[in-house]
């Protein structure tokens, strides 16, 4: 039985979690510093490197404790050393290395957005080849899944990341810090069909995003509504959470036509990433998903959001496969997945 510890540090939670290659989740914790950056809307990055800098000890050793493990029974660290927040993947990053140096054991480096695409392996076993739909506050790609270290981008967001236009929507409306759930939660009172809002790029060839139009668009009924009331609220909610989901399907119904024509071993699509946990977006992925023969996986909402079980999974992965980090492996806040080809030994 292989043990890894992992360590997630790229944005706004603190996270620690020890994941067998039984896939088997045998203990984790989770720090939200969503207190924190709430009076600000938005993430400040000093705020949240020094948050990371004074809680991720007493989380491994709870971490530790929780589990009933002691480092003996510890076989790699794996860390997210990009992409992110530099300030807050340089606390998770040393603090494993520093570790794996004492403790004798071996180092893994993670790139986060691989242990976004490899968590549905932990919760579901899904085969590769599969095609990922990655969609968080800072990420929104379309990806043919080969293998570790192997993805073939199909399509990328042209502007914004689709949850940072949630963010900035609610943000329009009043609804605060952070905005996917609040959205969501409201959208559920509204009338999707109240605000005629664009699905951007929606019937053009090709895989690619773009939500800067629709954003400018929802920042132009609310100058014209003046102060919303709470009807207005929730169904500028409901039309934009709309929107975004014919937006992503129509791109991703794109891509699946592909995927099946260039992987014909395929068998799924899997959705990932913090904005995974939208049900509406599970939804309509579950047509496009059927509609090209393909089965939808979604991992569990505690695997969607950042967490470090996927970081110990994508880690593992990668020690199964013989890959070693050096302890002078670079953090990086930008770190495309197409860098990883041929990263594992």
């Amino acid at each position: 039985m292989t043990l890894v510890l992992g360590i997630e540090t790229s944005c706004d939670e603190t996270a620690v979690a020890l994941v067998d290659d039984a896939r088997k989740i045998r203990a984790e914790r989770v720090l939200s510093q969503t207190r924190e950056h709430a009076p600000y809307g938005g993430i400040v990055p000093e705020i949240a490197a020094r948050s990371h800098l004074a809680h991720l000890e007493d989380l491994v050793r709870g971490t530790l404790a929780d589990a009933a493990c002691g480092w003996e029974t510890i076989d790699a660290i794996a860390a997210t050393t990009g992409p992110g927040l530099i300030g807050g993947v340089i606390v998770g990053a040393t603090f494993a290395k520093g570790a794996a140096l004492a403790r004798g054991l071996p180092f893994v480096s993670v790139n986060h957005l691989e242990g976004h695409a490899l968590s549905a392996r932990l919760s579901d076993d899904v085969p590769f080849p599969f095609l990922l739909l990655l969609v968080s506050g800072g990420h929104c790609q379309l990806l043919a899944v080969e293998d570790v270290g192997r993805y073939r981008r199909f399509g990328t967001t042209l502007d914004d990341a689709v949850g940072e236009a949630f963010d900035k929507v609610a943000k329009l409306v009043g609804l605060g810090y952070p905005g996917g759930p609040a959205i969501e939660k409201l959208a559920r009172e509204g009338d999707a069909r109240r605000f005629d809002l664009p699905r951007p790029l929606s019937g053009r060839p090709g895989c690619d995003f773009s939500f800067a139009g629709l954003k400018t668009a929802v920042r132009q009924i609310v100058d014209r509504l003046g102060t919303p009331d709470a009807r207005a609220k929730a169904d500028i909610a409901a039309s934009f959470q709309a929107a975004v989901a014919d937006s992503l399907a129509d791109r991703t119904a794109n891509a699946a036509r592909r995927f099946v024509r260039e992987f014909p071993s395929g068998r799924h699509l899997v959705v990932a990433g913090g904005v995974a946990a939208n049900q509406a977006l599970r939804g309509r992925l579950q047509r496009v998903a059927a509609d090209a023969g393909l089965t939808l996986v979604a991992p569990p909402l505690r695997l969607c959001t950042d967490n470090a079980a996927m970081i110990a999974w994508a880690g593992l992965e990668r020690f199964a496969r013989g890959n070693r980090s050096p302890l002078d492996t670079a953090c990086r806040p930008r770190w495309p997945l197409e860098e990883l080809a041929g990263a594992t030994s």
